[in-house]
């Protein structure tokens, strides 16, 4: 079975960090025999350039025909000119809901090397290995009523709804569980059930899931404000986080800091499995277009080759070459290999094509 993958470089960073994991990802088609077709795609602002269209119709057919999506990043510095209905065309979280990819994967694991780029104490997170368990394709980002009214006296009002099926809730839940059984064995729900309707219902039932078929999992609820404090003060107590999209967008930004930068941080979108236990998927790095240093060749490509490691692990089904490309990255930071996110004062920074090189170089020494 061939893998077909849609990459998507998309806005600011995105291409130049997807090249280095599109470059990964062909040493494991070549040498590895992972059957990879890697198709690459415009899409965004680059689209609407050269196609006249953030999201042209064969990119779209593309998407819903692929194993799986690679996307780079989205957004750039001034995209007033595109009209808005173009603009939600081409947005992600019509990618998201399009391919029901609800639940959102943001592993976020110490690396030693990387001790002293954290703003917290070596011994506070080392040994760090956690998982967010995000819900992805309901929630505040895509309830209505939305949108800027003007009210009566002239003055501008904000709206947008935060609202959970039960059933949306249920399969986050299942899918945090069953997570959980491959791990540690031991679940944190997160919400804010002391002041959200929603919250509650969310509380309510992620219990009822857990009483009905997983109580060999251990089961904890949070508040979101006391889940953001201990992600800074004992990021070790968490296994697996489950929650909602606005908090699972926050949340995991903030483990972010456990390794001092959000260019190190992976992510895999997932559908639930088909008859065949085929998932559609879409990964990405956690971290956004940063338009500031587009075009610089110095953002860390990290988060985009981990992104690759959960596409081996997730959807090419070969966890072991999961597993290699991520000791290759450890490796990589053991030897001293930095972009400038991480580095510390004095310390060599390399350009995203040699943090990549520095990666493949230790791919290569353990190939066998």
């Amino acid at each position: 079975m061939t893998f077909n993958i849609v990459v998507l470089p998309g806005d600011g960073i995105g291409p130049e960090v997807t090249d280095e994991a599109v470059r990964v990802l062909e040493w494991f088609a070549q040498h590895r025999a992972i059957p990879l077709h890697l198709e690459r795609r415009l899409f965004g602002s680059a689209a609407w350039t050269a196609e006249g269209s953030t999201m042209p119709d064969a990119t779209w057919e593309a998407i819903l025909a692929a194993d799986a999506l690679l996307f780079g990043a989205t957004g750039s510095l001034d995209q007033t000119h595109i009209p808005p209905e173009e603009r939600r065309k081409g947005s992600l979280l019509r990618i998201r809901k399009g391919l029901d990819v609800f639940a959102n994967l943001r592993p976020v694991k110490a690396q030693p090397a990387l001790a002293e780029a954290s703003p917290f104490k070596a011994r506070t997170v080392a040994g760090a290995d956690l998982i967010f368990v995000r819900e992805l394709t309901a929630g505040v980002y895509f309830g209505t009523p939305r949108g800027v009214e003007t009210q009566a006296d002239g003055t501008r009002r904000g709206v947008n709804t935060h609202s959970y099926t039960e059933a949306e809730i249920a399969r986050a839940a299942r899918f945090a569980f069953e997570l959980a059984r491959t791990r540690r064995g031991h679940v944190t729900s997160v919400d804010k059930a002391n002041v959200m309707e929603a919250g509650r219902l969310w509380r309510d039932v992620v219990s009822e899931v857990h009483a009905a078929g997983y109580t060999d999992v251990t089961l904890e609820h949070m508040l979101a404000d006391n889940c953001a404090l201990q992600l800074g003060r004992a990021p070790t107590r968490f296994d697996v986080i489950v929650t909602d999209n606005l908090f699972g967008d926050l949340l995991s930004d903030c483990a972010g800091a456990i390794n001092g930068s959000l260019g190190m941080l992976p992510s895999a979108a997932l559908s639930a499995p088909d008859a065949d236990g085929r998932r559609r998927a879409l990964y990405e790095p956690v971290h956004g277009s940063a338009p500031d240093i587009a075009g610089k060749g110095i953002a860390n490509p990290l988060g985009a080759i981990l992104s690759a490691a959960m596409l081996l692990r997730w959807t090419a089904k070969a966890p072991a070459e999961a597993d290699r490309l991520e000791k290759a990255v450890e490796a990589a930071l053991a030897s001293g290999a930095r972009t400038a996110d991480i580095a510390m004062p004095g310390e060599a920074v390399l350009s995203t094509r040699a943090m990549a090189d520095a990666v493949i170089s230790a791919l290569e020494a353990n190939a066998g």
